[in-house]
């Protein structure tokens, strides 16, 4: 069994910043021998892709709209997978997700490639 714990959602105002957290945990599984990613999903929309980060290389790969304002970065040590988002936006206001792909693999190219899912933090970014 695989647990993703994510923390540090919240309310911001526009050009502020938050760092999410992810933590995970299982009996069999190895944080640092897997790909992992961050999405989010609006209400109302789909869910959509955000940052992940290799378990291997440590190579990051972002959606378009945070690249340059978000950052995803991992601490093996500490099983977890952070995301830290600044100048914040209203567009980004959404529950956030992280999520672990199998091991040993490259990045998923999309969320159907993510194994284990957590149970979101919302952020909600004021105007």
């Amino acid at each position: 069994q695989v647990q993703l714990v994510e923390s540090g959602g919240g309310l911001v105002q526009a050009g502020g910043s938050l760092r999410l957290s992810c933590t995970a945990s299982g009996r069999t599984f190895s944080p640092s021998l897997v790909p992992m990613g961050w999405f989010r999903q609006a209400p109302g929309k789909e869910r959509e892709f955000v940052a992940a980060i290799a378990w291997s290389s440590g190579r990051t790969t972002y959606a378009d709209s945070v690249k340059g304002r978000f950052t995803i970065s991992r601490d093996n040590a500490k099983s977890t997978v952070y995301l830290q988002m600044n100048s914040l936006k209203p567009e980004d206001t959404a529950a956030y997700y992280c999520a672990a792909a199998p091991p040993f693999r490259s990045i998923p190219p999309n969320d159907s490639g993510y194994d284990y899912w957590g149970q979101g933090t919302q952020v909600t970014v004021s105007s």
